[in-house]
């Protein structure tokens, strides 16, 4: 049985690959390489990683290529490696299933908490309720309580609510939220999404103005944060 995760590094950057490599070596992880996306579909197979390092600029096929093969076989947590120039392509790649994104150049710091939030367990997946910061967000019942004490949310709020923390730690866009809670007719409507997400926000965070629950990630979407992280808003 393989006692560290197995970090799979899709990028064709060799000067990628040793940073990252040795980085994750030393942050307690093992890695396996890939240079294409022929390559990083065969270590998927081959390997069985818990969590691929996806360069969006593959050689042979882009990553979100890459990303439309997988998802139709694995549920494998993919953190996308972009430029900072390709915001849609961010988006593209979020919306085709990967877990969240670090825009180059970025620091390793920022890089190992991502990777971190996105090994753990889906919590929506394991169990009926989740609790986090005094807060209980009961699933099955559609009911929400701080402390004890019931929050009243329309039940629109609670499906967003549902749909970002039961995916917490991964980034949720824009488009994703609208389909999922609204339907596929209002995947445009972005101001619309913006007031529910200020409503969330004025129930269930100690801070409206500096939000440690419900995080923005500016031009793409929004994202639960697994532990507090704050300081964001809208």
């Amino acid at each position: 049985m393989r006692e560290r995760r197995l970090i799979l590094i899709a990028d064709d950057e060799p000067q990628i690959q040793r940073f990252l490599g040795h980085a994750l070596v030393a942050a307690g992880y093992d890695t396996c390489l890939a240079a294409t996306g022929t390559e990083a579909l065969a270590q998927v197979a081959a390997q069985e990683p818990d969590l691929i390092i996806l360069d969006l600029g593959l050689p042979d096929m882009n990553g979100k290529e890459v990303i439309e093969r997988l998802r139709l076989r694995s549920d494998l947590p993919v953190i996308v490696l972009s430029a900072h120039d390709q915001e849609m392509e961010k988006i593209m790649a979020l919306d085709l299933g990967a877990d969240d994104f670090v825009a180059k150049p970025f620091g390793i710091g920022e890089l190992l908490a991502r990777l971190r939030a996105s090994l753990r367990p889906r919590r929506a997946a394991r169990a009926e309720q989740i609790r986090q910061a005094g807060l209980v967000i009961d699933l099955a019942a559609h009911q929400v309580s701080r402390d004890g004490e019931q929050l009243r949310l329309t039940p629109k709020e609670f499906d967003l609510l549902a749909a970002l923390a039961g995916n917490a730690g991964r980034v949720m866009t824009h488009h994703r939220l609208l389909q999922l809670v609204w339907g596929p007719a209002h995947v445009d409507d972005v101001p619309y999404l913006r007031v529910f997400i200020g409503q969330l926000r004025q129930k269930l965070e100690p801070d409206p103005a500096r939000p440690e629950l419900i995080l923005t990630e500016p031009g793409i979407g929004y994202r639960w944060a697994p532990a507090a992280e704050g300081g964001q808003t809208a």
